[in-house]
C-alpha cells in the first residue's frame, strides 16, 4: 500500500484559502482625504497644516484674528475672557466660542 505525501493529507484536510485581492490606489491623482493624511512636505503642493481664523467671544460677541497653532493664551480684547488655550500643537478654543477659518 502506498502512503500518500504529507502535503496531499495537509490539502485534503484544509480546503484552500481564497486569495485576497488588495484594491488598487491612484497614486498619481490622490484624493484630498489622502493628501490630508500624508505631511506637509511629501504633498503634490507643499502646503502648511496652520492657518488664521477670526474667534467670535460668547459673551460680548467680538471677534478677534488667531493663529490656528497659538502658543499663548488668546484672550478677548473686549471683556478680557480666555479664548484659546495652548497644546502641543493646534490651540484649544474654549467652550461655547466659535470660529471661521480666514481666506488666504
Amino acid at each position: 500500500a502506498v502512503r500518500p505525501s504529507v502535503s496531499l493529507l495537509f490539502r485534503s484536510c484544509h480546503p484552500p484559502k481564497p486569495s485576497v485581492i488588495m484594491p488598487l490606489k491612484d497614486l498619481l491623482h490622490p484624493t484630498a482625504a489622502d493628501l490630508k493624511q500624508t505631511h506637509k512636505l511629501k504633498r503634490l503642493v507643499q502646503a502648511p497644516n496652520s492657518f488664521f481664523m477670526d474667534v467670535r467671544c460668547n459673551q460680548c460677541i467680538s471677534i478677534t484674528t488667531v493663529f490656528s497653532h497659538a502658543q499663548t493664551v488668546v484672550v478677548c480684547n473686549g471683556c478680557s475672557q480666555v479664548l484659546c488655550t495652548p497644546t502641543g500643537g493646534l490651540a484649544k478654543l474654549a467652550q461655547g466660542t466659535r470660529f471661521r477659518r480666514k481666506d488666504a
